[in-house]
């Protein structure tokens, strides 16, 4: 028996070992999620904020690397969906991989899927969600590099303000972040003189005829809409087509080549058409040179809204848990110690923003953009005119 047990022991000692190396191996791969809509209407911007996040991996990973990790990017479809993003968080979190997210691009999404990213202490870095209430919450989790819709639906008023406008009817598409921004547009039109003649919600994507008959029965020299290009281009079109020649205002969510793929020349007919953003062309940036360069070379295609933004994402993702490995001795480091790490981070220079969090998550000041549109024609939207460019703290 003594025997027996001496072969064996060597053998279970040996297989502790294996089982350990096996185990410190596992532990040596970090995954960054994304979650956006990779099918649908709004693929187009979604796909673009995965390759975002995947080149940024892909160019900025080495520091971790040398640390002897190996760093994945785990993918997930929204698909613009807020049941599908809270089923993806749950498979998400459920990973200890897992040390960030990048997205998503619906606040309306976002929202319900950070809960479960919050309760998990999974660091949430997002590219595209403007709503108040993604950073509001105070989460420690949850950050963003974009501005909020509080102030973009200021920034509209204002400048609708500014080119003298005095009328305008405001429609959104009932969504969280849709509803939002159109609200803060009416407060901010009201104090700014502009009479809002009507404020409406609908779900409506193929026939506006009910919605316009009060519309063009109020005469209104504009019509802002609040929600995503596959709604407002339609709207719009529809709108010239009954004779509507006022302003067409809308904010960041009709930042998409496939808003003049459905409006075509509607789009600069009457007073034109105009939107709000928080993420302008690429382009507008002055360190993105590289990045759309590199961008094109591995995608075939220029960068979409918010791709550049998801890249800077990534950026701190990787710089977080970089420091946060150091702090752990080179071991795989805690979510919660990666959330700290974020926030811990100074003057991160991206390639969109040089970025510091306040305490809530929000960048100290936010870029927005006013943009016309130039051209009926896709292949040209990031060639769009910026009509104004504003850098403003968030409301505190």
């Amino acid at each position: 028996m003594k025997k027996f047990v001496s072969i064996l022991a060597p053998t279970a000692a040996t297989l502790c070992l294996l089982l350990a190396a096996g185990c410190d191996k596992e532990n040596k791969t970090i995954k960054i999620a994304t979650q956006s809509p990779l099918s649908g209407a709004m693929s187009v911007i979604g796909s673009d904020i995965k390759n975002g996040t995947q080149l940024g991996i892909e160019q900025l990973s080495e520091p971790l690397t040398k640390m002897g990790f190996k760093v994945e990017l785990a993918p997930f479809d929204d698909q613009g969906n807020p049941d599908t993003g809270v089923a993806n968080a749950k498979a998400i979190v459920s990973d200890p991989a897992v040390l960030g997210i990048v997205g998503h691009y619906n606040s309306g999404v976002q929202i319900p899927s950070s809960e479960e990213y919050h309760a998990a202490n999974l660091c949430n870095v997002s590219p595209a969600n403007t709503n108040p209430k993604v950073t509001d919450r105070g989460y420690l989790e949850v950050n963003r590099v974009c501005g909020r819709d509080d102030v973009q639906g200021s920034v509209g008023a204002q400048f609708a303000k500014s080119k003298g406008i005095k009328s305008a009817y405001v429609l959104h598409d009932k969504t969280a972040y849709g509803q939002g921004i159109a609200e803060y547009f009416q407060k901010e039109a009201t104090t700014q003189g502009i009479k809002v003649v009507g404020f409406a919600g609908t779900e409506e994507k193929a026939n506006f005829d009910a919605i316009l008959s009060p519309i063009i029965a109020a005469k209104p020299e504009c019509i802002y809409f609040g929600g995503m290009f596959d709604q407002a281009a339609v709207l719009y079109k529809q709108a010239r087509q009954k004779g509507f020649k006022g302003m067409c205002l809308s904010d960041d969510g009709f930042d998409s080549p496939d808003a003049a793929k459905i409006g075509g020349d509607a789009l600069l007919q009457g007073a034109g058409t105009y939107f709000s953003t928080v993420a302008g062309p690429a382009s507008a940036y002055p360190d993105t040179a590289k990045f759309m360069a590199d961008f094109k070379a591995k995608f075939g295609n220029n960068p979409q809204p918010f791709a550049a933004q998801s890249y800077d994402c990534a950026a701190i993702l990787l710089k977080a848990i970089e420091n946060a490995a150091k702090d752990s001795n080179g071991k795989l480091p805690a979510r919660l110690d990666v959330c700290k790490a974020v926030r811990a981070l100074q003057n991160f220079h991206g390639v969109t923003a040089t970025i510091t969090f306040n305490s809530k998550g929000d960048p100290a000041k936010g870029k927005y953009f006013i943009i016309q549109v130039s051209s009926p024609d896709p292949a040209k939207w990031a060639a769009n005119r910026i009509d104004q460019t504003l850098d403003i703290a968030p409301p505190q």
